[in-house]
């Protein structure tokens, strides 16, 4: 009897063990499933976003930001490009070579007088020019009423090589600020979910810290943008203002040679 049970005794042993190491195998093969998926899943989801160009992730983070914000964000970068474009085109036409003008114009007064000087201004482009031929224009009368409409016309010009320019400063700043607006608003949409489900879930927030996320980046994506353009047209009005200014010291003194 006493040799039944140990041989049962035995029996269970094995089969517990046989068990045990089945299960072992088990978890340890499906531990091994999952992680082996879950690193092909990775290298899935990276290897179909290197497929997609960059124009296209673009395109999709901008679509994930939400359709407000990030359409008067867009319409920002529009309306800045636009007028930047447009100043850039312009001031490269009113700039002038202020050293052949005014070569240009010494030798007409030399040779044919105010007259002709004013010809030469007609047929030039730019503020430079046009500034000459204010100062021209009034020559005949003195030279204090030539220096005072080069003065008032240069100050008309300026303001002509400035315009819109302020609208490009309102848009770099307004595009940040509506970026960090989303920002706020889709932070404050994450915790009212977490709120109302009354558990601090990842995925409940995760998709309102998201667009709260690409709608900052893309404010101040488009900022960057038009700061560069901004600065560029600035260093632009202050080289043509520098010349304005040159050339109408220079105007002055050759009126006072042709008057002697």
């Amino acid at each position: 009897m006493k040799r039944l049970f140990s041989i049962l005794a035995i029996v269970c042993i094995m089969a517990f063990g046989t068990v045990n190491a089945s299960t072992n195998a088990y978890t340890v093969e499906t531990a091994t499933t999952a992680v082996t998926t879950s690193f092909q899943e990775s290298e899935a989801v990276a290897t179909a976003t290197e497929d997609k160009s960059f124009t296209q992730q673009v395109k999709e983070r901008f679509i994930e930001g939400g359709p407000f914000f990030m359409g008067i964000v867009l319409l920002c970068l529009i309306l800045g490009l636009a007028i930047a474009i447009e100043r850039i085109i312009y001031l490269n036409l009113a700039t002038t070579n202020t050293k052949k003008l005014t070569q240009n114009v010494e030798d007409a007064l030399n040779s044919g007088g105010i007259e002709a000087a004013k010809e030469v201004c007609r047929n030039t482009k730019g503020p430079v020019a046009s500034i000459f031929y204010q100062g021209l224009d009034r020559a005949d009368d003195d030279l204090d009423a030539a220096e005072k409409a080069v003065v008032a016309y240069g100050g008309v010009q300026m303001g002509q090589l400035e315009k819109n320019v302020s609208w490009i400063s309102l848009f770099i700043a307004l595009a940040p600020m509506l970026g960090f607006m989303g920002t706020v608003l889709g932070m404050i949409d994450a915790f009212d979910k977490i709120q109302a489900a009354g558990d601090m879930n990842p995925s409940l927030v995760a998709g309102g810290i998201k667009i709260a996320l690409l709608t900052t980046v893309f404010g101040l994506i488009v900022a960057i943008i038009l700061q560069i353009f901004y600065n560029y047209i600035i260093a632009k009005i202050d080289s043509i203002v520098n010349d304005m200014e040159d050339a109408s010291i220079t105007l002055m003194d050759l009126l006072v040679r042709h008057k002697k």
